[in-house]
């Protein structure tokens, strides 16, 4: 994806700036964008409406509690910060949930309503659990932080969660950091200590500390005792013995946990940022210190114009969230083992992204089972239109309108706060319409309507994939799938002729001779009885082997799906 010029020029500027620790300070007031930057006041700040390119979407914003116009600074691009992993252990379903979530909406705004999205994630290499895991493993903590940043790209590869147009790492930006760091101290925003570490100072900013949370109840970090007040955050810390760690001008240390974010959002997007998310479990400390630091550095009044925040994912029954501190989580890895990347899609798709969601067998199952109604539909359909599959006259009018209908439906709910459970029981009600129409039957007299069911079939394909939901996943897609293909088809016919065979009759059944209706029901001779057990026995054996066989009246359809997708 192709970074606007404003955006790689700023991020050009910051960056040349921060390797010449002297120079940042001069080249960044100097430069249009942040000199268009509003300056701070003094007096409790409220949330400023962006002025720009308005998307026509309402997106709840955790700066204000409530639905507000989705307004981007430049026509039609959003620039979008998300909060990493902090690479020390797997990753789990816990934070799938957040990455897939946020990941459909990023989609919705780029295909739906054709937003380019600019997102930038923060991959968090070195923190307190990189350090103390490294030391229970005697491994290096580069080596460490490296291997559970791979395994967490492969993970979210395998969910298809898009990549960010970039991951930076934060040992990456240490003499950003450093440079920000000294910014905000020259702002008379923080204070370095003794002891070597460096402070915010939330006094310094006043009531504006506390946008996103309630801080009434704030208390001082344990073991600390060289901060001024209980609220301040570290921006440094002074190293340790065996620690890694990075000269500074306060000394050897590592950066604390916020700055990294707002160093790093800043080096691309500058003193202005559309969108950023994550998990709410960030909302404070770490999304509050990014504001109050980043506007610290900026000296503006906004800094992120949209906080978008996730809900938390439960095991059914259990109040607490999943996290590997509380050791109630499952990997991505073992979760894949049992289910697959749609079927979770879809499990987040049926809440809405900002609502806490139930983990269970249970919860698993709806989505499978709705995933699979979408899935039998779109062959269904498939079949109609080859004309393997009669049907009774097509109402066409009235599945025309349900369809158009639906359309509008859908893009109604999405544009209000990415309302995904409503879009789903939409495209639903529309699948319940045209199943209504796909009744089997035997002989069929009458026009046939197979456009309509190929726009049908169109609409639901592309409204799942801008879900990130394939429906075609299931097909096999190795080389060797035409071969394949081709013998599942001449087996198939095979056995259509052998079942057609054995259901041929004894003789013609005996006709009541007032009403001319047959008296009872015609069966199959009793020596080829044998022929169909076998014949279903061939189906229900070739079932869990990702071969499918339907069989509708005079003919069966087939279709090849991956073995992970049909688990019981």
């Amino acid at each position: 994806m192709m970074l606007p010029l404003a955006l790689i020029t700023n991020a050009k500027l910051l960056n040349s700036g921060f390797r010449i620790r002297h120079g940042i300070h001069n080249g960044i007031t100097n430069t249009s964008l942040l000199s268009n930057c509003n300056k701070c006041s003094r007096a409790e700040r409220k949330w400023i409406k962006p002025v720009g390119y308005d998307t026509g979407v309402m997106t709840y914003n955790s700066l204000t509690k409530q639905k507000e116009p989705l307004v981007l600074a430049q026509e039609r691009i959003a620039s979008w910060y998300s909060c990493g992993p902090t690479v020390y252990d797997h990753a789990h379903l816990g934070h799938a949930c957040s990455y897939v979530r946020f990941d459909i909406l990023q989609r919705i705004l780029s295909r739906l309503f054709g937003i380019s999205v600019i997102h930038v994630m923060v991959i968090t290499d070195i923190d307190d659990k990189i350090i103390q895991r490294s030391l229970e493993e005697n491994i290096s903590p580069t080596v460490l932080a490296r291997m559970h940043e791979e395994e967490f790209k492969r993970d979210m590869q395998a969910l298809r969660v898009l990549p960010p147009a970039v991951y930076m790492r934060v040992t990456d930006n240490i003499p950003q950091i450093v440079a920000f760091i000294e910014r905000i101290i020259r702002n008379g925003h923080a204070y370095v200590t003794d002891q070597g570490n460096v402070y915010f100072n939330t006094q310094s900013i006043g009531s504006r500390y506390g946008k996103l949370v309630n801080l009434g109840g704030v208390v001082e970090e344990q073991g600390v005792q060289d901060k001024r007040d209980p609220r301040d955050f570290a921006l440094w810390k002074a190293s340790k013995p065996h620690e890694p760690h990075w000269v500074s001008s306060w000394g050897q240390g590592r950066p604390g946990w916020h700055i990294e974010c707002s160093t790093i959002a800043s080096s691309v997007f500058g003193c202005q940022l559309d969108i950023h998310s994550g998990g709410i479990d960030l909302a404070f400390p770490h999304h509050e210190n990014e504001i109050a630091q980043s506007e610290a550095y900026h000296q503006c009044e906004q800094w992120g114009n949209y906080f978008l925040h996730s809900g938390h994912l439960h095991l059914k029954g259990n109040v607490e969230k999943m996290s590997k501190s509380l050791k109630n989580y499952v990997t991505i890895k073992d979760f894949l083992a049992s289910y697959t990347a749609n079927e979770f899609r879809l499990f987040c798709l049926l809440t809405k992204y900002r609502s806490a969601i139930d983990y269970s067998d249970a919860s698993m199952n709806e989505a499978r089972s709705t995933l699979s109604t979408i899935s039998t539909f779109c062959h269904n359909a498939q079949a109609y239109m080859q004309g393997h599959l009669q049907c009774l006259p097509i109402e066409e009018g009235l599945l025309w309108e349900r369809l158009s209908a639906t359309r509008t439906s859908v893009g109604k709910v999405l544009a209000d706060d990415f309302d995904t459970p409503k879009a789903v029981d939409a495209i639903m009600s529309l699948i319940h319409h045209g199943n209504c129409q796909l009744q089997a039957v035997t002989k069929v007299h009458g026009p046939r309507s197979p456009v309509v069911f190929g726009a049908m079939l169109s609409y639901v394909r592309e409204i799942m994939d801008v879900f990130g939901v394939d429906l075609l996943d299931g097909k096999v897609v190795h080389d060797s799938s035409g071969v394949l293909n081709n013998v599942v088809e001449e087996l198939v016919h095979f056995r259509s002729e052998v079942r057609k065979f054995a259901l041929s009759v004894q003789d013609q059944a005996p006709q009541d001779t007032k009403t001319g209706s047959e008296m009872q029901k015609s069966h199959p001779q009793p020596d080829r009885i044998p022929l169909l057990k076998a014949c279903d026995a061939l189906r229900n054996n070739l079932a869990p082997l990702g071969v499918h066989i339907k069989d509708r009246s005079p003919i069966s359809t087939w279709e090849i799906t991956r073995g992970e997708t049909r688990k019981n």
